[in-house]
């Protein structure tokens, strides 16, 4: 029994500071001074020993995140496991931990994903991301409109333009593949006047600039009004979940502070009668 509650309160000690403010932002500091140096190591013009101190900072940036996964899954047991973001962190930190040989170069690389770790540890960043995440299967459903408006519209190019002798208009849109591929760079507006619409015109379809204009409007600013429309929505529920989830909370701490007054005047009640008890009782030994 002793052991039992010596173990309960090193795991609250331990959930105290993992949860403890100072502990959160000295593990962001660290997050952004391990991402700089990463950026300088990457400068070669730099001096060895600047070189060999990033090196010796970063082991002990590797040693301060193990320290604290190691807190927190002693402090949280198996329920740590249950956030896709602790695991997110896991795996980050493993990574990290593989040699520096060079069948694990590619693996090394992506120490930089240290970083990320500010996407939950910045509240701001971490409701943009879980709002992002609300809104894929939205997503999904805009990116398929997209799809279907870039087959048509392949199709159509295919047919218009396709049969040209003209071997830059052929490569452009000489099959579908290749006419979803120049649709798709006309849509990101890459070069599309120069590179697309002006070959084509000047290859005889001197009106081809309405369907690539139409081709724009739909695929382009449409569709990504409806992508803004969509984050933004989903950033807007999010916003309203955690309102309410602080409402909830103002609620269950008020109600929390009337039932301790409530019990603090009970108990102010209890000593008065015990007092007027006591005073009745010395008033009939003084009658006496």
């Amino acid at each position: 029994m002793p052991e039992e509650k010596e173990f309960s309160t090193s795991r609250s000690k331990a959930v105290s500071i993992v949860e403890h403010s100072l502990f959160k932002n000295i593990i962001t500091a660290l997050i952004v001074a391990n991402a700089i140096t990463l950026g300088l190591d990457t400068y070669d013009s730099l001096p060895d020993e600047l070189h060999t101190a990033i090196k010796f900072f970063d082991m002990f940036v590797i040693g301060v995140f193990v320290i604290e996964l190691m807190l927190k899954i002693y402090a949280w047991r198996l329920e740590f496991f249950r956030s896709g973001w602790n695991i997110f962190d896991f795996v980050i930190v493993a990574v990290s931990l593989v040699p520096g040989s060079q069948a694990f170069q590619v693996l090394r690389s992506l120490r930089v994903l240290r970083v990320l770790r500010l996407l939950h540890v910045v509240p701001m960043m971490k409701r943009i991301v879980e709002a992002l995440f609300s809104a894929l299967p939205g997503m999904g459903a805009i990116l398929a409109v997209l799809g279907l408006l870039v087959y048509a519209g392949a199709v159509m190019a295919t047919t218009l333009y396709g049969g040209s002798e003209n071997e830059e208009v052929a490569m452009l849109f000489g099959d579908l593949p290749s006419s979803a591929f120049t649709l798709f760079q006309v849509m990101t507006m890459d070069g599309w006047r120069n590179e697309v619409v002006q070959k084509v015109m000047d290859d005889g379809h001197p009106f081809a600039w309405i369907f690539f204009l139409a081709f724009i409007f739909l695929a382009s600013f449409a569709v990504l009004n409806l992508f803004i429309a969509l984050i933004v929505d989903a950033l807007q529920a999010e916003q309203e979940a955690q309102n309410e989830e602080a409402m909830e909370q103002i609620e269950e701490e008020i109600e929390d502070v009337e039932e301790k007054m409530i019990r603090k005047g009970d108990e102010i009640l209890a000593v008065i009668a015990e007092l007027k008890a006591e005073i009745a009782e010395l008033k009939a030994e003084h009658k006496k």
